[in-house]
């Protein structure tokens, strides 16, 4: 009986963990996509997300993704001289990954409706307009951010921080994040365009 409780525990330790990793890096996409909104393509602020908090959970299913594969990858400890070579992999594969799932991302959206959400058709070196070469530069520093500063600060905060505070602040994130995923189809799209 012990151990399965131990066991419940653990399981609740790891989901709780991935779930504070994957709202920072939702709220860190959210921040990037504002930025872009402001000083990019220069129509203020916009709030490009389908829910209404400062998250885009596109974004951390993207990092917990990117964490998953690249761990390994930055854990490695091949230089080139002084130089990690596995800082330059993470961010190539990054590019690599994060270009494929923006391009049948935005043929999965034209199929179910018709268009999709970004442009890229006036950027240096796009295709179709769907993706191009600056936005996958942007995803590979967002990789390296994710995978060199994000998943250690995170880990390091919830080990340093009490049990109880990081159950709490999870449980309230939790709840906040929840809520606004149920009533956003009954309240309508917050997206307000490309």
């Amino acid at each position: 009986m012990i151990s399965l409780k131990k066991g419940l525990f653990m399981n609740f330790i790891k989901i709780r963990n991935i779930f504070l990793i994957f709202m920072a890096c939702s709220f860190l996409g959210w921040i990037y996509e504002v930025l872009v909104g402001i000083f990019e393509t220069h129509v203020g602020y916009v709030n490009r997300g389908y829910l209404f908090g400062p998250y885009l959970p596109i974004y951390g299913f993207g990092g917990l993704m990117l964490i998953a594969l690249l761990t390994k990858v930055r854990d490695k400890k091949i230089y080139i001289g002084s130089f990690p070579l596995s800082f330059i992999s993470v961010f190539l594969i990054t590019m690599f990954i994060t270009t494929v799932i923006e391009l049948f991302g935005s043929y999965f959206m034209e199929f179910l409706t018709g268009d999709w959400l970004w442009d890229y058709s006036n950027y240096f070196c796009n295709f179709e307009g769907r993706i191009a070469l600056w936005s996958s530069v942007k995803f590979g520093i967002g990789g390296l951010i994710i995978i060199y500063i994000v998943e250690p600060l995170i880990n390091l905060c919830i080990k340093r921080a009490g049990k109880t505070a990081i159950n709490v602040f999870s449980l309230v994130l939790a709840v906040i994040f929840l809520i606004d995923l149920s009533f956003r189809p009954f309240l309508g799209s917050n997206f307000l365009g490309k």
